[in-house]
């Protein structure tokens, strides 16, 4: 029988959010102890899914299954199905790959940097980021490789000569999106599962049934509290958190690159990756706060992920929105200031062309008009409306992005070859179902593993500091 291990409770000291602690709002609330906390968790995993999770998991399996089946209608019609042309030929798998890499940004920031400045509010909600950021890039990586027409042949892309003995060709921004996307996609899974640990461990302990137990038994890794063992699990959860921060500025870099290293109008700019990286939290942390909100009232453990935690979700999301919101004034001073007939005729057909409804103001109501209401702290702590923001920044950060391809390629230099771009029924639906595939693999998650990460969260709690002793609530040795 072992507790938490002190030392990984004074490596997560309290935040400074408040000056007096006395004022500082509890991050766990209710009449919780350690042994409380890990029943919460562990039922979840343990016991029988409640109808609402059967509903939606059978919901989204259903869009998933479609999903794959316009693949395969893809794979033997062609591309011609989509309403790519010349000269939007990125038109929605490209839209779509960005949007879904943007999402996954929010799981390593909140896993890795708030883990590195030791900020404690992130313990409750780490582990549906994570769960995010492995699901997310899951559904981009499947766009550019079917939006390449020869799927097959994606190995192409990989270091190594070819039968036609060709190296691939290292100056592609599409070459640096599978090293920048992949090594992002194996830290952050590494980063998830080593988290995990003490967590399957303990979910291994409580289980009664024998084939539950070698299940988590297996994921556990052999498991068993010691002090050996959480020294290891320290060292190797810092490190990986060393390794995945410069992640979080260089993958969406990266991305950003497939645009800014072209001559085109509109994409040749070098604001771009640092825009491309506060757009991607942004969009991360709406992400987390729409799966949050539900799943919490769903699980039954809002004692948990407490309204502490939407409020500062909510301020950083208004944050990075502002900075956002600045990215987009810059752009176009830029054009202005630059002089260059090309770029401000650009910059003037975004909110005065034919896409100015359905592309550049919905983005900009969507993503810098409504979410200002996140000011108010009312409406920080009214769940509608944060869910109304959050969802409001979704579906911007997906107009952003159609806007930045779009509006960019569908009138270049020569007005000879401008073509409007019409996406077909197959566009929008790829897209939609896209979504049941990412919410059929996160249900999986929040019934099978444990879905906060309960050693963490016990660190935060008041039991596990000074003045309280360290025998409340002994759990199994799994020591979580």
């Amino acid at each position: 029988m072992s507790t938490i291990n002190p030392s990984y409770i004074t490596s997560v000291p309290s935040d400074n959010t408040y000056d007096d602690p006395a004022e500082r709002p509890p991050l766990i609330t209710g009449a919780n102890d350690f042994t409380s906390v890990t029943d919460k968790v562990v039922d979840i995993a343990l016991g029988k899914p409640n109808p609402i999770w059967w509903a939606a998991f059978l919901t989204a399996s259903f869009f998933a299954l479609l999903f794959f089946i316009q693949i395969g209608i893809l794979f033997v019609t062609g591309v011609g199905i989509w309403g790519n042309n010349q000269p939007v030929s990125w038109g929605f798998p490209i839209i779509n790959f960005v949007f879904w890499v943007g999402i996954g940004h929010a799981g390593t920031l909140i896993s890795a940097i708030l883990f590195l400045f030791r900020q404690n509010w992130r313990t409750s909600i780490n582990r549906f980021a994570e769960a995010m950021t492995i699901f997310a890039v899951v559904c981009a990586g499947i766009f550019p490789l079917i939006h390449v027409g020869r799927p097959w042949l994606a190995f192409w892309l990989f270091p190594y000569p070819n039968q036609m003995a060709m190296w691939p060709q290292f100056r592609s921004p599409l070459l640096w999106d599978v090293f920048a996307v992949s090594t992002y996609f194996s830290v952050s899974l590494a980063f998830w599962y080593v988290g995990m640990v003490p967590d399957l461990a303990t979910i291994r302990d409580r289980a009664k049934n024998r084939l539950t137990q070698m299940f988590y038994g297996v994921l556990a890794l052999g498991w068993n509290g010691s002090s050996r063992h959480w020294q290891r699990f320290e060292r190797m959860y810092l490190l990986l958190a060393a390794l995945a921060t410069p992640l979080v500025l260089s993958v969406h870099s990266v991305v950003s690159f497939d645009f800014a290293i072209s001559q085109l109008p509109g994409w040749h700019t070098t604001i771009f990756p640092p825009y491309f990286v506060a757009g991607a939290i942004y969009g991360g942390f709406a992400m987390v706060l729409t799966l949050a909100v539900p799943s919490r009232a769903i699980f039954g453990i809002q004692d948990i992920i407490t309204p502490r935690h939407i409020d500062l979700m909510c301020k950083v999301m208004l944050g990075t929105g502002l900075i956002v919101t600045f990215a987009y004034t810059v752009e176009f001073f830029v054009a202005a200031y630059s002089n260059h007939h090309f770029e401000q005729f650009l910059f003037l057909n975004r909110p005065f062309g034919p896409y100015k409804w359905i592309g550049f103001w919905c983005m900009f109501t969507l993503n810098c008009v409504i979410p200002q209401i996140l000011w108010y702290k009312p409406c920080r702590q009214n769940l509608w409306t944060v869910m109304l923001a959050a969802m409001s920044v979704n579906a911007g950060m997906w107009f952003e992005r159609y806007v930045i391809v779009v509006t960019s390629l569908h009138r270049d230099f020569l007005p000879s070859s401008w073509d409007d771009f019409q996406p077909t029924f197959y566009d929008f639906s790829m897209f939609a179902c896209s979504f049941g595939l990412f919410f059929s693999l996160f249900l999986i998650f929040l019934k099978v593993l444990p879905i906060v990460a309960i050693a963490e969260v016990k660190s935060v709690m008041p039991q596990a500091h000074e003045g309280h002793g360290h025998d409340h609530g002994h759990d199994e040795k799994g020591g979580a």
